[in-house]
């Protein structure tokens, strides 16, 4: 079994309270939860209007699903106009880990 997962550091756009970052980041897990069937939560910087942490994880039998998953939705996150992609860490671990 392989588990994969990857957490975004994310800058919003024109965001200027706590209820237009939620417009912003709830259809954002929405769309990577719904096209790449992933567990995926806003994760960090809850407080802050224009900041936000997501991260996703997959498990699968083969590393590489996991990867090709993960690249896809690093390559979905950043085509995103309405954010600004600052950074992306990622892990990959096997059950024998």
């Amino acid at each position: 079994m392989w588990v994969g997962w990857i957490e975004f550091d994310l800058l919003l756009g024109a965001v200027g309270s706590l209820k237009e970052k939620r417009s912003v980041v709830r259809p954002l897990v929405a769309d990577v939860r719904r096209r790449f069937e992933v567990s995926v939560a806003e994760v960090d910087h809850l407080d802050l209007h224009r900041r936000a942490g997501v991260g996703a994880a997959v498990v699968s039998a083969d590393a590489g699903h996991v990867t090709e998953v993960l690249d896809g939705i690093e390559r979905f996150v950043a085509a995103r106009p309405e954010i600004e992609l600052l950074s992306a860490r990622r892990a990959l671990r096997t059950s024998d880990d």
